[in-house]
This record gives C-alpha cells, sequence and structure tokens, in this order.
C-alpha cells in the first residue's frame, strides 16, 4: 500500500496530477479541496495518498492532510459510494461542512452534488450519521489556506486556458457540460487561475 508521497509536483491537470518522485511519475486523482492549497508546479509537496486496485486499474488517489484521506475511506466504506462519488462530494464541501450537512440531516445539500439523487442523499445521512458522530468533535484542520499565504491561490494563468482547465475539472466531478460552462461563464474569470475559477463556480452549483 503507497500510504504518503513526497515530491516535486510536476504537472496538473484538474482532478488529476503527476507527482514526480526520484524521477518515477505518480498520476494521483485529487479532490478539488486538496487542489486548491498545492503549489505551483516544480514545488516540493507532500500527499497522503490512498490505492484502489481493481481488475483493470491501479488507481491512487491523493490528499493534502491525513483528515482528508480518512474521510474518503469513510466514504467509500458505504454501500453505492465508490471513490469517483466520494471525491465529488469532497470536493463540492469541505470536511467539516458535509459532517454539519450530515448532523442536520440536511438532504438538500447533497442532491446538489452529482450523482446524488433525493434517495441516496437521503441513504447516506442515515449511514453517514453514525459515522460521523466521532468528526463532530475533532478540531478543524481543514480551513482553506488564504489566497495572500505562501500557499495560497497560484498566480493566474490565460484566461481561456484557465476557463478550459475550469470546466474540464467540473465535468470530470460529474457534471453536464452545459451546467460546467455556465457556471464558470458566470464568473469575472480576469485574473483568476484555474483553481480559483474552480472553487468559485463550485461554491455557486452547490
Amino acid at each position: 500500500m503507497i500510504g504518503r508521497l513526497r515530491g516535486t509536483l510536476a504537472e496538473k491537470q484538474p482532478p488529476h496530477l503527476i507527482l514526480d518522485v526520484n524521477g518515477l511519475g505518480y498520476e494521483l486523482e485529487v479532490p478539488m479541496t486538496t487542489l486548491y492549497r498545492l503549489p505551483s508546479v516544480g514545488e516540493p509537496v507532500t500527499l497522503h495518498t490512498h490505492l484502489v486496485v481493481r481488475e483493470d486499474a491501479q488507481l491512487l488517489y491523493g490528499f493534502y492532510e491525513k483528515r482528508e484521506r480518512e474521510f474518503f475511506r469513510e466514504l467509500i466504506r458505504l454501500n453505492g459510494v465508490g471513490p469517483k462519488l466520494a471525491l465529488a462530494l469532497m470536493s463540492g464541501f469541505e470536511v467539516d461542512e458535509l459532517v454539519r450537512a450530515v448532523s442536520a440531516q440536511d438532504a438538500s445539500a447533497l442532491v446538489k452534488v452529482p450523482g446524488v439523487g433525493k434517495k441516496t442523499a437521503e441513504r447516506l445521512l442515515v449511514e453517514l450519521k453514525d459515522r460521523f458522530k466521532a468528526w463532530e468533535s475533532v478540531p478543524s484542520m481543514f480551513a482553506l489556506v488564504p489566497s495572500d499565504s505562501p500557499g495560497g491561490t497560484r498566480p493566474a494563468t490565460p484566461v481561456a486556458t484557465a476557463e478550459n482547465d475550469a470546466v474540464s475539472a467540473l465535468i470530470s466531478l460529474g457534471y453536464k457540460p452545459q451546467e460546467a460552462s455556465r457556471a464558470v461563464a458566470a464568473i469575472d474569470a480576469k485574473g483568476l487561475s484555474s483553481e480559483e475559477l474552480i472553487r468559485r463556480a463550485l461554491k455557486g452549483m452547490i
């Protein structure tokens, strides 16, 4: 099992990235809440990882904090929740936001996530309620890094490239192309990086 990787961020194409570890490139998929906190390409980073082995593939998922990875593992233990849906949930909500939604049994929040209908949301809330009781008492370590800090929002990329990357990332999470395009088009993209565009688009959709 690969539990942690430290290397240089070689490529970043939301939600996928490649981490160069001593010349070996590991391809990972990350939730958007991890993506927002990544350094620029070419800089070092450490990610906590979870490996999923299937008959046709070995998939590696990366998380900025160990707490995020444990949360991901809780989600994929549930019946009907695979890695893709878990990443969609974690991309739309910070860990503490999702814990609060479960605590309040707020199905209306979950149904905004692609792939989650009313019945699925209600089932998830029931199954997660007991599992998440322990998370409610855990101090939050998941506040997003302020944009003016060293690990915050990255320098903006050209507008067209940033918009295309943001739309592609939203589609990969399960949103329809038209929804993704509308959400990104509704944002004033001038001077914004793809990560910030994704963040704002998701906040407008969830």
